[in-house]
């Protein structure tokens, strides 16, 4: 089974598309009508979805650390920086992530593109 991806509000809508057009399941911040939730509250939600947060957001890999240091649980992130890994670059890993991974590894995890 591929993993299931949640994009927050900074993730291009064209990884999104590549990602959809490569058979992955993703919903985006802004379809779930969460574009505007805090970091927070997006790693819960995709927690709650059984998905893994895919984000550009520097801050949100703050959070994701804190919450690590804390002992608190998330379902993962992915995090790519947004001047240093192009859109296809993106992309293509999280194809490969998706396809290669269950939700159970990626738990409590932060994982940085590029591979």
């Amino acid at each position: 089974m591929a993993l299931a991806l949640y994009m927050d509000h900074n993730v291009p809508r064209a990884i999104t598309a590549g990602l959809r057009r490569r058979g992955i399941d993703v919903l985006s911040a802004y379809e779930d009508g969460a574009h505007e939730w805090e970091d927070a509250a997006l790693l819960d939600r995709a927690q709650e979805l059984g998905r893994v947060l895919f984000s550009r957001d520097d801050d949100l890999v703050r959070e994701a650390t804190r919450r690590q240091r804390e002992g608190l649980s998330f379902g993962g992130v992915i995090y790519a920086h947004q001047r240093e890994v192009s859109i296809g670059r993106c992309t293509l890993d999280l194809h490969l992530i998706a396809e290669a991974s269950e939700p159970e590894e990626l738990c409590n995890r932060v994982i940085f593109l590029p591979f």
